[in-house]
């Protein structure tokens, strides 16, 4: 009985681990050769550690380093049966892979889409890849160079191919147009050159198409009109010139236009009356003349309007009937006549710098604090620089004395600062939080900032980047924070005495690295005007520095004559707007200096000064407190009893105090106020 219930047992053990066998072979599961695919494709990349789970279709272990950089992104899909999974979709985002496209990319089969962004990659696309049947290609931030193969245009099944920032040059092939499924073409941030190919009229299935920051010739081409599905349109400092042909007006599903910096002849408003679906709307710097038309102020999704930087003339309506208008930006044109009410939006942001509106007194409502809006009214009476027309909403626009110097620490807070003569304070502005349309003004010392623009596509509605720090560096304070400006800003004194100075203008990039990962690819352009004439034109601070988190300064000799001095820096469109993150890209200032080149620095009651004057402040007051002693000790001050008696029922406070409130208290040192004086100086009430 024993033996038979044995012999039962082992038949049971034995059933089961067949059938566990055989459970365990119907598992669908990746073949061999697409594992060891998967392995050289890493390993061509550069990927060092490597760990992939053939049963579930997971990446385990993946990159340089043994655990990931911090925000990277691993995808990997297949497409399973009973019996077997295919990898379909492959994903190595943010990883800094310093090899190359691996060519082994075709021992994939049944791939479609593949996203090798925000790494390291270098060398050229292979040629192998024209025979897959891919649908995504990304290769956005990388090190890609050589020409785009036409080969490409064989993988008629793309519906996405992005290969922005990158190093690409030449022109673009016409077998491009062979994707005429092709939804998404972005070529940003390339170094492509000649004109665009006919062939891409064929791209009717186009929604999106960017060519910002490119060196393409040649005028905007007509046969645009054909992609009649686009949604997005993006043609930033491409290189191609003007004007914007008229049949524009027929992609009635445009909701992003964006055009910037671009040559060619004057031209009206281009005609849009048909975009009535437009959301964000970009003509700036496109020498576009003439008045905005009337159906402009009616597009009722329209959230962003920027025709900066144009030769527009003519009036702003008193009726505005765009309910979700967030930006409106009109800085540099000669638009005239009342700023009217209907701008008054709540949490909008509105820039009508350097126009030739009605100066905005103190008593207007443009000047009113409670109003809830971001408004820069900087020179928005004149385009001509005097002291009036240039600052709005003061009382008293006479100079009460003349400065020799400014030191300014820009994005960042008060800083001493060790130099030749002995140290310098740079007194900091980074207690200003920027916005689209900021105007900002020290009326102590009658120098500012007007900043102009949005970071678009860095989902911060609340714009709130305007300054940027470096936690951790071997740069000194007067580097570790900076100003930057998404399209332009502009550093001014006022009430300066005329005659020679020296400016220097001190730049650090600090949102860039110096190490061998994506973050080091980006590429800030801009360019620098002293007194609206060029100083730098397509400046690049890491260029300058021949390295990043390096300190460069630019130096410049300006002849004041009008007690007025302007720094302006202005982005052209160019450089790169994704790395490290999106909307990194504009003028980065660290910090600025304005030097007397025959007086010693003066700005009539400089900090320096006001230290000085603080401390004999704090000197008389000691002198009167031993004065006193000496008086008690002697007996001729009441005693104790007496003294709490004269005290009592007194909040006395006592503390430290700047020179700005000293200065509040006095009435900015009125006669009035004087109380005599003494070896340490005046004494105030």
């Amino acid at each position: 009985m024993v033996a038979k219930s044995s012999s039962l047992f082992v038949l049971l053990v034995t059933v089961l681990s067949c059938s566990f066998s055989l459970v365990r072979f119907a598992e669908s599961k990746v073949p061999q050769d697409e594992i060891d695919a998967l392995q050289e494709i890493t390993s061509t990349m550069g990927a060092k550690f490597w760990k992939f789970n053939g049963d579930s279709c997971k990446i385990e272990m993946v990159g340089v380093t043994a655990d990931p950089p911090k925000g990277s992104e691993t995808g990997i899909s297949c497409d399973c049966n009973s019996t077997v999974c295919h990898v379909v979709t492959l994903a190595l985002k943010g990883y800094s892979l310093p090899g190359m496209l691996p060519p082994q990319l075709v021992k994939l089969p049944y791939l479609k889409e593949i996203d090798l962004s925000l790494n390291y990659l270098n060398g050229t696309i292979p040629g192998e890849w024209g025979a897959m049947q891919l649908t995504k290609i990304s290769l956005l931030v990388n090190r890609l160079s050589g020409e785009i193969p036409k080969e490409l245009g064989n993988i008629t099944t793309l519906t996405y191919l992005t290969l922005e920032a990158n190093q690409f040059s030449g022109i673009v092939p016409p077998e491009l147009g062979n994707l005429i499924n092709l939804g998404t073409l972005m070529l940003s941030s390339n170094r492509l050159t000649g004109k665009l190919p006919v062939a891409l009229a064929r791209l009717r299935n186009l929604t999106d198409f960017r060519i910002n920051d490119n060196n393409f010739n040649g005028t905007i081409p007509d046969f645009i009109q054909n992609w009649e599905k686009l949604e997005r349109l993006e043609m930033h400092a491409s290189g191609l010139q003007g004007p914007i042909p008229s049949n524009i007006s027929l992609l009635n599903n445009l909701q992003e236009l964006r055009i910037s910096d671009i040559k060619g002849p004057q031209q009206g408003f281009p005609t849009l009356t048909n975009m009535t679906g437009l959301v964000r709307l970009v003509l700036r710097n496109c020498n576009i003349s003439g008045e905005i038309p009337p159906y402009i102020w009616t597009v009722q999704n329209l959230e962003m309007l920027d025709v900066s930087f144009n030769k527009l003339v003519g009036e702003v309506p008193d009726t505005i009937n765009l309910e979700r208008l967030r930006f409106l930006i009109l800085t540099g044109n000669s638009l005239s006549g009342s700023v009217p009410g209907s701008i008054f939006k709540d949490g909008s942001n509105v820039d009508l710098s350097y126009n030739n509106f009605t100066w905005q007194g103190p008593e207007q409502r443009t000047c009113q604090d409670n109003i809830n809006l971001n408004l820069n009214l900087f020179r928005s009476s004149s385009t001509e620089n005097n002291l009036r027309r240039g600052l709005p909403c003061l009382k008293d626009l006479n100079c009460p004395r003349y400065s020799t110097c400014l030191h300014v620490n820009c994005g960042g807070n008060d800083v001493t600062i060790k130099e030749n003569k002995g140290n310098v304070v740079y007194e900091g502005d980074g207690g200003v939080e920027g916005g689209a349309a900021e105007y900002f003004l020290n009326g102590d010392y009658f120098w500012g900032f007007s900043s102009t623009g949005d970071f678009m596509d860095d989902n911060d509605y609340q714009n709130t980047r305007y300054s940027v720090s470096l936690a951790s560096s071997n740069l000194s304070d007067l580097y570790t924070t900076a100003r930057r400006s998404p399209i332009s800003i502009t550093y001014f004194h006022y009430c300066l005495e005329n005659g020679d100075y020296t400016v220097s203008v001190h730049f650090a990039e600090i949102q860039f690295t110096n190490d061998q990962t994506y973050t080091s690819l980006g590429r800030r352009v801009f360019d620098i005007y002293v007194q609206e004439e060029v100083l730098r034109k397509d400046f690049n601070i890491e260029d300058e520095a021949k390295m990043a988190q390096k300190p460069v300064i630019l130096e410049h000799n300006v002849s004041v004559t009008n007690n007025i001095l302007e720094i302006r820096f202005y982005f052209a469109g160019k450089g790169t707007t994704r790395i490290p993150d999106r909307g990194v890209y504009g003028p980065l200032i660290s910090a600025i200096s304005v030097k007397s080149d025959s007086k010693d620095c003066s700005n009539g009651e400089s900090k320096g000064t006001a230290h000085i004057v603080a401390g004999a402040v704090v000197g008389a007051f000691g002198l009167v407190f031993v004065i006193l002693g000496i008086l008690w000790w002697k007996g001729y001050m009441p005693g104790k009893r007496g003294r709490k008696k004269a005290l009592r029922g007194l909040d006395l406070q006592t503390g430290f105090f700047t020179f700005k409130q000293i200065k509040a208290a006095t009435n900015n040192f009125d006669p009035i106020n004087k109380i005599g004086e003494g070896g340490f100086g005046s004494v105030y009430k």
